[in-house]
């Protein structure tokens, strides 16, 4: 049975784990089939991945904790390894990708969202790392981008002590960026997501590197991605669409090109 569904619609890949029965965790599998489906998406990339999970109450609860209770060093560090390297090219894909959280987002569930460039969620939803409460740390790159995303103070808080947040404090912490009622959120989403599918797919591109970058390079380097990201798109056709129509007082039409 397939864990991970990618289901393509225009602009838009929605891209769904489905465990509700497991609560969405992420066992070895789970992984492996969600870094198969970024692939796919590298190679053939939407403007906007939707990225979401079945079922009413959680998100991604976690990793696979079943699992992990058998590891050994080794096994822990491969899958460890495997958690980084999904994530990662998760976080690497050139289209704009939306979490849509309606449960609990814990652990990898929320190291997964951190991968993400934007996040809704329902009012309902929590968010936290409470990997320490088992005697471990965040194993999936959660350490390192929940402190760029919320700052080191809470960053550690949150770790340290394995506390949860609600929607509210997490959207006030920049750690999601809409918190809508639960009853709205597919629809809110979708509307969010059809709106950045209208924008200028290569603009955002290259907004994402750049922005990137200055996440985790010293400043005369992103600058240089800032620099090389700006002039690049003036080969672009959408550029110049862009700024004909501004000119011309019309709506631009954007092909991605």
């Amino acid at each position: 049975m397939a864990w991970v569904t990618c289901r393509r619609e225009g602009a838009i890949a929605e891209l769904t784990i489905e465990r509700a029965d497991k609560l969405n965790a992420l066992d070895h599998e789970t992984l492996l089939e969600l870094r198969a489906a970024i692939a796919a998406l590298q190679r053939d990339p939407a403007r906007v991945v939707v990225l979401a999970s079945a079922g009413d109450r959680v998100f991604v609860a976690g990793a696979d904790i079943a699992g992990m209770s058998q590891m050994t060093v080794e096994q822990a560090r491969a899958f460890s390894q495997l958690g980084h390297e999904t994530f990662d090219a998760l976080e690497a894909l050139p289209s704009v990708v939306l979490a849509v959280v309606q449960g609990a987002a814990l652990g990898g569930g929320c190291e997964l969202l951190l991968a993400c460039d934007l996040a809704i969620a329902g009012e309902k939803a929590r968010f936290g790392q409470p990997e320490t409460n088992l005697g471990l740390i965040p194993g999936f790159g959660g350490c390192s981008r929940l402190l760029r995303r919320v700052g080191v103070g809470l960053a550690r808080e949150l770790v340290y002590g394995g506390r949860l947040m609600t929607a509210e404090e997490a959207q006030r912490v920049g750690l999601v960026q809409r918190v809508v009622p639960q009853a709205e959120l597919r629809d809110a989403a979708r509307s969010w997501a059809d709106e950045l599918a209208a924008r200028p797919p290569l603009a955002l591109a290259r907004a994402k590197a750049a922005m990137q970058a200055a996440e985790t390079s010293d400043a005369r380097s992103a600058a240089r991605v800032e620099i090389e990201a700006f002039a690049s798109l003036f080969a672009a056709e959408d550029t110049r669409e862009g700024l004909a129509a501004f000119l011309g007082k019309r709506a631009a039409t954007f092909r991605g090109a």
